[in-house]
């Protein structure tokens, strides 16, 4: 199935397109309320023996890795290289990006530290992305990557709030990289743990 494919028939399947929507939508608005909405998450967090530094760090290294998807996403969408369909489907994910840095960012600064910024220039492989094959495999490959950081950062967080949100992130971030790896005849869900 082509990507194309699978965004009409997404289209074409309201139920469950209300299904995934209302459960994306349950996810985003726990994730919000777990990062940016707790009143009392900075006061937890400067009072939990040192860990607050430890989540603030965590969060930026999250943080860091979210501009780096939302701005490859761009070059993907600037490339020329991807159909219309895809490239509707290449922001959507890029959006999603968006609203982790954003949340993320609101946090850190709730928590007393300073975000850090998206870098003026990655090194992304430009010159061997040659068409929307290489484009969606180099997308694939930096999901993965968010992947296992957020699985690696979930324990690691002293705030066990943001250990659940972070999770919630990782879902998402998993279901991009299932979506690719389904779009590029791979295997979407190739074991049964993530590691």
């Amino acid at each position: 199935m082509s990507f194309l494919q699978f965004v009409r028939n997404d289209h074409l399947n309201p139920s469950r397109r209300a299904f995934l929507g209302e459960s994306g939508l349950i996810l985003s608005a726990s994730a919000v309320a777990l990062l940016a909405g707790c009143e009392n998450l900075a006061a937890a967090q400067k009072n939990s023996d040192g860990a607050g530094g430890n989540d603030i760090a965590i969060l930026n290294t999250a943080l860091g890795a979210e501009r780096e998807a939302i701005a490859a996403y761009q070059l993907g969408a600037d490339s020329g290289l991807l159909e219309p369909g895809v490239k509707i489907v290449a922001l959507k994910f890029q959006g999603h990006h968006k609203a982790h840095a954003d949340v993320l960012a609101a946090t850190v600064s709730k928590l007393g530290g300073h975000p850090v910024e998206a870098k003026k220039k990655y090194d992304f492989p430009v010159e061997k992305l040659k068409n929307q094959t290489d484009v969606l495999r180099f997308a694939a490959q930096l999901e993965q990557g968010a992947v296992s950081a957020y699985l690696g950062a979930v324990p690691a967080f002293g705030n066990r709030d943001l250990a659940r949100a972070a999770a919630s992130i990782l879902g998402d971030e998993a279901m991009h990289w299932a979506i690719l790896r389904n779009v590029l005849g791979e295997d979407p869900v190739p074991a049964a743990f993530v590691g």
